[in-house]
């Protein structure tokens, strides 16, 4: 059954995602379900793998159309279509509630439930986990781009706030990548997570510090 509700859950997602941009398209839900898997053989205890697969492939179904304005929050409503979706594929009650909380739970927005289960902690951990070191710095970036230059925003710029340009001073910069990377690596909430947090965000670290060698912030090595 594991292998029939994941590959189910992979099918009925790929529509979702067609109209996704890079951070958060169907590229980004293998990767966290390949991270969520990783973690959850890592951290001792029972995991339902089927719920989390499906969860991981299903939680950001509902990215473009928040991304549009279509709809205001993608968990809450992306855990209702994928609660939906399953149930007219006949899945069991109990593993589409476990689903629709761990994609309910999957954001650090306050307006998000606490992860409850293993299951939900664990894709929780793993979406963040996509937004840091090397694979988490390219999609911050694409997400900054995403962002700049829509009504009422202002472009962000490749440039450090620690160089003081005024003609840069008023807008969004890279140290924006390193506080989101940071911010989501301090709401871990596994061993696992935590331990694989670390590691990626000591080359977070070298990557912002080589940034601002290139900027002649201490002369370029």
């Amino acid at each position: 059954m594991e292998r029939e509700l994941e590959a189910l859950a992979r099918e009925l997602s790929i529509p979702y995602y067609e109209a996704a941009l890079p951070a958060h398209d169907s590229f980004h839900a293998n990767r966290v379900r390949d991270l969520s898997l990783r973690l959850a053989d890592e951290c001792g205890d029972a995991v339902d793998r089927d719920v989390l697969s499906a969860a991981a492939w299903l939680h950001d179904i509902g990215r473009p159309l928040e991304r549009t304005g279509e709809i205001d929050d993608h968990d809450e409503w992306g855990a209702g279509e994928a609660a939906d979706l399953l149930a007219a594929e006949g899945v069991a009650t109990d593993r589409i509630a476990a689903i629709e909380h761990c994609i309910r739970a999957h954001s650090i927005r306050a307006s998000s439930p606490e992860p409850e289960t293993l299951e939900a902690k664990l894709l929780f951990d793993a979406d963040k986990l996509d937004a840091t070191g090397a694979v988490g710095i390219v999609r911050l970036a694409c997400i900054v781009g995403e962002r700049s230059g829509r009504t009422g925003e202002k472009h962000a710029v490749i440039d450090d706030s620690s160089v003081q340009r005024p003609a840069t001073a008023d807008r969004p910069d890279v140290s924006l990548l390193r506080e989101w990377a940071r911010e989501r690596l301090d709401e871990l909430y596994t061993d696992p997570g935590r331990r694989l947090g670390a590691s990626r965000w000591e080359f977070t670290e070298s990557f912002f510090a080589r940034f601002a060698d290139e900027l002649g912030v201490e002369g370029e090595r």
